[in-house]
């Protein structure tokens, strides 16, 4: 045994792979994205519907979105410098950066004179979630093995996106205490300040488990769990390399990339208009809270199942349905009228959610090399977030031009069955058990 089969030897036996070999670290890692979620989650119920107390006049809809749009264009950028920064410093201390990153925010928020300071916080926001919540991801790959990915990303997204309800929900009640500034600087004052010290007190560096896995795919040591890895791409690839490839070269990760976009587009509508609309249409801060956090919640616990079924039938189909059920939750919200038929409008859209969201960076990880996993996840993650900022200014433009909301829901309904026809003929399903001999031809044909 040589030098090298040696150490591949002793990296498997020291960074064993698996969920229940690193359950503390899987735990850390969902408590950590649980935070994140909370972030910004105390956006997406208060400052929307209390923006014409920050001087947006009513039925500006594109100035009333350029919070979103800040937020999107830093988040999405952010994404792919974490996930290329995390293989040279690491995945926890680009985790670290995300909570000091996030500072700022509760300040700029309570002494805010205009959108302005908004907007701005929300540059910081996107810079905290860009960092803190892709190293959450990029290290549960690292950690748990190929057969494991759906379920992992499941309860990452599960945690995250339940806390983006429960952020919503109990903002809404501590403003009616609090007032609305008081209670976003104070509960987001006690969530960073909680998160960083977590972070530094008991997460651990997870890159060695990805250079080990690296070395284990060399040696073609890991059986039936080998995964198939796309072609053309080289041994040391550069940022830019990685960046086009996942981009525009492969047909499946291009066709990742372009639902993901899609996605955050459809949240974006839910993250800002979909509060003016209930407003609009009469309910009180606390109810749109409730509605909502019924979205978040029902997208976030879904996807403990969603990301598992994925694990069994395949990435592709959940994909799929999940753009045309979302669809169907986002053209019912004009259609149909009171609390009742609302919220169950918001729960049909986060079973959608829950169907393609955490399958979409499974598939990403399914294909991607570990050498290069965490950049190819953070090219992902940038076009998927700069899919917000692509909303914002196009969700603006539409509801501003045809001085309604409802013009934006269905324009986004038709936008997400497009997307979903386009996923089904241009996308291969990536899952390593299912059609094994075909993918190892398919992705090494691939330039």
């Amino acid at each position: 045994m040589n030098n090298f089969d040696q150490e591949v030897v002793a990296a498997e036996i020291l960074y064993v792979r698996g969920i229940r070999a690193n359950l503390h670290q899987f735990v850390q890692q969902a408590i950590q994205v649980f935070f994140v979620g909370l972030m910004i989650g105390m956006e997406r119920n208060v400052l929307p519907v209390l923006s014409q107390g920050f001087g947006v006049p009513k039925g500006s809809f594109l100035y009333l979105m350029s919070f979103v749009a800040s937020f999107g264009f830093v988040k999405g950028m952010l994404n792919f410098v974490a996930g290329r920064l995390s293989e040279c410093i690491g995945r926890k201390k680009v985790l670290l950066l995300g909570w000091l990153a996030a500072i700022p925010i509760p300040f700029l928020i309570l002494y805010a004179h205009n959108w302005g300071w908004i907007v701005a916080a929300n540059v910081f926001l996107g810079i905290n979630q860009g960092f803190a919540w892709s190293m959450t991801v990029t290290s549960k790959m690292d950690i748990t093995r190929a057969e494991q990915r759906g379920f992992a990303t499941g309860v990452n997204e599960f945690s995250g996106y339940a806390a983006v309800g429960i952020g919503g929900l109990l903002t809404g009640y501590l403003s009616v205490v609090l007032g609305p500034r008081e209670a976003l600087f104070d509960f987001t004052l006690v969530v960073i300040a909680l998160a960083a010290l977590m972070a530094m007190l008991f997460i651990r560096e997870t890159l060695p488990w990805a250079k080990a896995e690296s070395k284990a795919h060399v040696q073609q040591t890991l059986g039936q769990h080998q995964s198939h890895f796309p072609g053309g791409v080289s041994v040391y690839p550069s940022a830019w390399e990685i960046f086009t490839y996942v981009s525009f070269r492969h047909p499946t990760l291009n066709a990742l990339c372009q639902a993901g976009v899609t996605n955050k587009i459809a949240d974006a509508l839910l993250w800002v208009l979909f509060p003016v609309f209930l407003h609009e249409h009469g309910l009180e801060i606390v109810q749109i809270g409730w509605v909502t956090a019924i979205y978040g919640a029902v997208w976030g616990a879904s996807q403990l199942l969603t990301g598992a079924l994925s694990d069994m039938i395949g990435r592709k189909k959940p994909i799929v349905v999940g753009l045309w059920v979302l669809s169907l939750g986002i053209v019912s919200v004009p259609l149909v009228h009171g609390v009742v038929a609302w919220s169950i409008s918001a729960a049909v859209m986060g079973v959608g959610m829950a169907l393609l969201y955490p399958n979409l960076i499974a598939a990403v990880a399914d294909i991607s090399h570990p050498a290069w996993r965490s950049s190819a996840l953070g090219t992902y993650r940038y076009w998927r977030d700069t899919g917000y900022a692509i909303g914002a200014v196009i969700l603006g433009l539409v509801a501003q031009w045809c001085h309604s909301v409802d013009a934006a829901f269905w324009f986004v309904a038709v936008v997400l069955v497009l997307s979903g026809l386009f996923f089904a003929l241009r996308a291969q399903e990536t899952h390593h058990h299912l059609n094994v001999l075909d993918q190892g031809r398919y992705w090494n044909n691939q330039h």
